[in-house]
């Protein structure tokens, strides 16, 4: 693609795992990459430096805070010249200092577990779409976003209830831009991964939870990073307009539902 031809792409939560898989995924296609970041700014540089091509941007940004949320998009718009694409990955994960089971947690650790992940993971979404689908129905040149949400917003996520609330809020909210943003020529899809092996959950898959990880999907193995970018690159494509409003699983037959 040559560079008359390539679209600007804001990837958000870029500095690591799906977020750098993304990124590299677009930026090997000939677009520019505006690589977002909350606080890990040396990991989202060796992202941005990793890009093939030129034209990509770092921007930072916290997606609990409306207004850095919304200040993000436009900082991308600027350093890339106008966006087609906006990514929603970046968000608060499952992880052991987060865990919430409904039946052995306090409530004030309940309902910091709930206040991060609803800033973050939806109201953090919300609000960076907003800005981003104003920009895209300015421009009259139609688009795509797309969201990152996960297996657990279909079947439940009993030690990160929040988690799996706040994802299926995602899948919800994309279905709704879907019909909103349709007579703009702005599709709008989400993915919902299942378990992706990151340097994150490398520590898990080496435990004792790894070989019942990995027995979840008949292929015998977890996802990766770069399965997951395919999916949303395709998403983003205008083969895949009339694929908006779509949730797509990318995991491995390991959850089926209909």
């Amino acid at each position: 693609m040559t560079a008359a031809g390539s679209r600007g792409v804001l990837v958000t939560g870029a500095s690591r795992g799906i977020g750098r898989a993304t990124a590299l995924a677009f930026a090997e296609r000939g677009d520019r990459v505006a690589v977002h970041y909350a606080h890990g700014r040396d990991d989202a540089a060796q992202t941005l430096a990793a890009l093939p091509g030129s034209g990509h941007v770092l921007v930072q940004g916290d997606l609990g805070d409306p207004a850095a949320a919304t200040a993000l998009v436009d900082e991308a718009v600027a350093g890339l010249g106008g966006i087609s694409v906006l990514v929603n990955n970046a968000g608060a994960a499952p992880d052991p200092g987060n865990v919430h089971r409904v039946q052995d947690t306090s409530f004030e650790d309940w309902a910091a577990a709930w206040d991060t992940m609803v800033r973050v993971n939806l109201l953090g979404t919300a609000h960076v779409s907003w800005a981003a689908a104003r920009h895209l129905v300015a421009s009259g040149t139609g688009g795509a976003i797309v969201n990152v949400g996960s297996r657990g917003a279909l079947r439940g996520e009993p030690d990160y209830p929040a988690y799996g609330a706040t994802k299926a809020g995602v899948h919800a909210l994309g279905q709704s831009l879907a019909l909103a943003l349709a007579p703009h020529d702005i599709a709008v899809a989400s993915v919902a991964p299942g378990f992706v092996a990151t340097d994150r959950q490398a520590a898990k898959l080496a435990g004792e939870q790894g070989d019942g990880l990995r027995a979840q999907s008949p292929f015998g193995r977890v996802g990766t990073a770069e399965e997951v970018a395919a999916a949303v690159v395709y998403l983003a494509s205008p083969e895949a307009r009339w694929s908006s409003g779509a949730v797509l699983d990318v995991n491995g037959a390991s959850y089926l539902h209909t």
